[in-house]
């Protein structure tokens, strides 16, 4: 009876503590029903050993229950095994989980359904790949498998491992599913980045009759968002405010997210606002988003709301960074930073490094090395913000310092290697980019794509186009940046043979090119002024569908207009339905080329009137413009408004195009004066357009004082020398001449030779100053006697100042007759037939006496090229539409040429029409030979040489009764040139 009794006792006191300890709520109530089970000697009770260490494990006390755990040792009941391996699993301690159930092991203790679970997740947390599969087959010896809490645990395990295949396999082999099973299969599949398949698994659910949860919701968001499926994910929306699940702070961030990825700001917000619970993790995401759509203010000021409420984590830190970097607000970056210390945060090295970047956008460098200076754990991330913010300022001996001190800790990775070729880029120091290479083999990333692409590149830019040739054929592979680099090396070095194999080459791989192949291989069409390779790359631009792309048109705007075809610069910039401030540039450029200043300047007005705003290069353009069509008053009206109207403070180039403006006009001692008031130091390019406009004006006496000014400032650019010379040869000073030449030849520059060269048939001729071995001389020397046989008879009468050499004046006639571009007209003439256009190519500027042979020989247009001529007309004794935009003309002989009204320089522009009429000042007229139809046009003339005061030749008078088809066809010429210097 008495043990009737105690066992009643008992039990009621076990029924009492097994209340106690599950009404417990916090660590102070477990403690006292802790201390009453050892007071009654319960402690190594399985049942209160079992529980005591679920319930410390509960209240996050985790070295309680292995307290507990140890107290009860040595035991093999399975019940305190698996509630010691379940506390530890369920704070985290997953190493130590998979130690006691090696223990069990050991101890030869079988794990049972219970201990599985926890044990497979401890693997999954570890990504312990081995231990996962060992803990599996252990399942599979033990008959376990159809477990559906250890399905779903090791579903999830192999997930984790990213072993996709084995996760299905496994929930394939499952007898029975739950919405667990479903839910963790779904949220491998878009975890690793499988949208298509988590969508897929996601329908299948539906379709077996699963109701989806928040987790499963949570799972699918992501995927719509990384598919980009906005229909499919508003259907999934739609499902959430149908059973309820818009209250879930989970579903609701991860919806927030998911109209984030479609760029659906509206969408977005509205679900912030509507979130009945918001936390960190919604905050984080709206600021974020907004960061990432490139909404940096909007992001700060929802930053500074949000620390109003919550206490921001890092990533939201480290957005607002970002945001302040590309803002260059570096007051409220120092706030930003001041928050992380007070925080907590400092230390971090993520954040640390982004503190080094902003800091090095907003310009302050000292900051940012004072951050760098301070870590304590510095990564590969660190050295490369830190070297990167020195190079963006151009601080590169700082940078290369401290790439010094990096290759000590090894930490050198391929974008340091990128970073270091940069810099020799910049510098365009092939010693230091050979030196970097050297490096880089060391390193061994030799072999890595971006860094062989970034090594062609910097070759390049160095000059060393062979180097880079060699790079790029010991690469083992090549992708489009490496083709597209290549390509544009070989286009800005010169070889215009190579670019082109190239391109094909490009193709054989199976590469097709794509915007910034056609971009590199462009400038060689206006390089060559190859109107027609141009055209058939435009028609490869159609083929490829770029035409809607801005660069493109930008692009083929330019290149149409060197190549001499304004027409086409205009029909491309008519079709572009996007322009931006480059296109409108370009325009006005080519405007400028052609002498239309007019034209430019309401190209200028119409920028404006669309709203786009001009920036310094579009300045130059509209200045140069008004400069080659003697536009005084507008050019200087444009060079005010930079400062007043658009707070843009003028540049040496927009000096440079005011001086030029004001000489070219003949207003030497006002361009002189402008220079002397310029609040920055003229170089050599100021004083280059002054001389230029001096030789144009016949300003002797300035002209000499500023060749003194050019001589002094000792530029490296051979052209300014020769332009000097050239002053002085024309002077008569052969003394100086000599003196000059000995100068460029003792500090190692050099003069290129003259050369033009012309395409006949897809064959390319090129001819020298005074070449004599080339096919058909004898034939070219002897139409070049008798055209200008023809042209003495007209007057003609060799312009010896142009022999630029002391020697005899017959002597001198046979250097002119000489010069490359006569001797390329000639053999153009020689090999086409009548009506064929020619077109010819020139480094140097045209001389004028050859300027004076050409429009005696050739009916032409002129108009400037790239600091050059293109020239067009026919075979007729007449000259139309010069533009006189160098210093090399005298304008008072022709215009004297014009009043005489000599047939073959008959002229009407804009430009001699400046010093005649004010009507005919913007009258471009032309004269053509193909129709009867041009006859009014050439009445037109007479108007305009009439209203002049110019006589009116009599065969121009009785054009009525001319047949104009009879004449001659027409044929064309153009040269271009690149150069200041002329041909000597």
């Amino acid at each position: 009876m008495f043990t009737a009794l105690n066992e009643a006792t008992n039990q009621r006191l076990y029924c009492s503590i097994s209340k106690a300890l599950s009404s417990a709520s916090n660590s102070k109530q477990l403690l006292k029903v802790h201390s009453l089970i050892i007071t009654l000697g319960f402690q190594k009770s399985v049942f209160f050993s079992g529980k005591l260490i679920s319930k410390y494990a509960q209240f996050k006390d985790p070295s309680s229950s292995l307290s507990v755990f140890h107290q009860v040792l040595p035991t093999t009941n399975l019940y305190q095994w698996n509630s010691i391996i379940r506390a530890l699993t369920h704070n985290g301690l997953f190493s130590k989980a998979l130690g006691f159930y090696t223990r069990m092991q050991e101890l030869e203790i079988l794990p049972d359904k219970y201990t599985f679970p926890s044990i497979v997740n401890s693997c999954a947390a570890l990504v312990d790949v081995k231990m996962g599969k060992f803990v599996h087959k252990n399942v599979l010896e033990m008959g376990l498998a159809s477990d559906l809490y250890i399905g779903n645990a090791l579903v999830d395990m192999y997930a984790r491992f990213g072993c996709l295949d084995v996760a299905l396999k496994v929930f394939d082999g499952m007898p029975e599913r739950d919405i667990v099973s479903w839910n963790s299969l779904i949220s491998g599949y878009s975890a690793n980045g499988y949208w298509e398949e988590a969508l897929k698994v996601y329908h299948m659910a539906k379709m077996a009759g699963i109701m989806p949860d928040s987790f499963t919701v949570s799972s699918v968001l992501p995927a719509c968002g990384g598919l980009v499926d906005i229909k499919e994910g508003e259907v999934v929306h739609c499902l959430v405010e149908k059973v309820g699940l818009h209250g879930d702070v989970v579903v609701s961030n991860g919806l927030l997210s998911m109209y984030f990825k479609f760029n659906m700001l509206v969408d977005a917000q509205r679900i912030f606002d509507e979130m009945v619970v918001r936390d960190t993790v919604s905050w984080n995401t709206l600021i974020c988003g907004y960061s990432q759509m490139e909404l940096f203010r909007e992001s700060i000021e929802l930053f500074i709301h949000m620390v109003k409420k919550f206490k921001p984590d890092l990533l939201t830190i480290t957005s607002i960074l970002r945001a302040c970097g590309h803002l260059q607000e570096l007051k409220f970056g120092k706030f930003v930073h001041q928050y992380m210390k007070k925080s907590g945060y400092q230390g971090d090295v993520i954040a640390d490094n982004i503190l080094i970047d902003m800091y090095s956008k907003c310009g302050d460098l000292l900051a940012s090395r004072e951050v760098f200076d301070r870590m304590t754990c510095k990564d590969t991330v660190s050295w490369n913000s830190m070297i990167n913010g020195y190079i963006q300022y151009g601080n590169y001996d700082e940078a290369l310092k401290l790439s010094k001190f990096m290759k000590i800790d090894l930490k050198v990775d391929s974008i340091t290697c990128v970073m270091l070729l940069s810099i020799s880029t910049q510098l365009t120091d092939k010693d230091l980019g050979k030196q970097i290479h050297c490096d880089i083999v060391k390193w061994g990333f030799d072999t890595d794509l971006i860094v062989s692409n970034a090594m062609v590149d910097m070759y390049a830019k160095c000059g060393q186009i062979n180097d880079s040739l060699n790079v790029f054929d010991n690469m083992k592979t090549h992708d489009r940046v490496t083709w597209n680099t290549i390509i544009t090396a070989c286009v800005q070095s010169g070889d215009f043979t190579l670019a082109p194999r190239m391109i094909n080459q490009m193709r054989k791989e199976g590469l097709r090119p794509d915007v910034a192949t056609i971009l590199g291989i462009l400038p060689m069409c206006f390089f060559l002024a190859a109107k027609r390779q141009g055209k058939e790359i435009h028609g490869c631009i159609f083929r490829f569908g770029f035409e809607t792309d801005v660069p493109i048109g930008n692009a083929l705007i330019e290149m149409y207009s060197k190549c001499g075809s304004l027409k086409n610069s205009l029909q491309v910039f008519d079709r572009m339905k996007v322009r931006d401030v480059v296109t409108w540039t370009a325009m006005i450029s080519a405007y400028g080329m052609y002498g239309e200043g007019r034209k430019a300047l309401r190209a200028f007005a119409d920028m404006k009137a669309t709203g786009v705003i001009p920036d310094h290069v579009a300045f130059v353009a509209i200045i140069y413009a008004c400069s080659h069509s003697g536009l005084v008053e507008d050019g200087l009206a444009c060079f005010d408004q930079m400062k007043k109207d658009y707070n843009l403070e003028p540049r040496i180039e927009h000096y440079a195009c005011v001086v030029d403006l004001l000489s070219r006009s003949g207003l030497i001692c006002k361009a002189e004066e402008f220079i002397c008031s310029m609040p920055l130091k003229p170089d050599v390019g100021i004083w280059g357009s002054l001389l230029s406009g001096c030789r144009l004006s016949g300003n002797i006496e300035v002209a000499e004082r500023v060749s003194e000014r050019i001589l002094e400032l000792k530029s490296n650019d051979t052209g300014y020398y020769v332009l000097v010379s050239n002053v002085y040869a024309i002077l008569g000073n052969w003394d100086q001449v000599r003196t000059i030449r000995k100068t460029i030849k003792a500090r190692g520059l050099k003069k290129y030779p003259g050369c033009s060269w012309i395409e006949i048939e897809r064959r390319l001729y090129v001819f020298g100053t005074g070449d004599k071995f080339f096919e058909q001389y004898e034939e070219v020397n002897k139409l070049l006697g008798t055209i200008s046989g023809l042209m003495a008879k007209e007057g003609y009468v060799a312009d010896l100042r142009y022999a630029l050499h002391d020697v005899e004046e017959d002597e001198k006639r046979d250097l002119l007759c000489g010069h490359s571009e006569r001797l390329a007209i000639a053999f153009g003439i020689l090999n086409t037939k009548p009506g064929t256009p020619l077109q010819v190519m020139k480094n140097l500027r045209v001389c004028g006496d050859c300027h004076t042979v050409t429009k005696g020989s050739l009916s032409v247009e002129i108009r400037p090229g790239n600091y050059g001529f293109v020239l067009f007309g026919g075979m007729k004794l007449m000259f139309q539409g010069l533009y006189l935009f160098y210093p090399i003309f005298e304008r008072e002989n022709v215009v004297d040429d014009f009043r005489a009204g000599k047939t073959w320089v008959l002229i009407a522009t804009d430009v001699i029409a400046h010093g005649l009429s004010g009507r005919a000042g913007r009258t471009r007229a032309a004269i053509t030979f193909y129709t009867g139809d041009d006859v009014p046009y050439l009445r037109n003339i007479a108007n305009i040489m009439g209203a002049s005061g110019c006589e009116v030749p009599s065969w121009i008078m009785g054009l009525n009764k001319l047949r104009w088809k009879k004449h001659r066809p027409k044929r064309s010429c153009i040269l271009t040139k690149p150069s200041d210097e002329a041909e000597d």
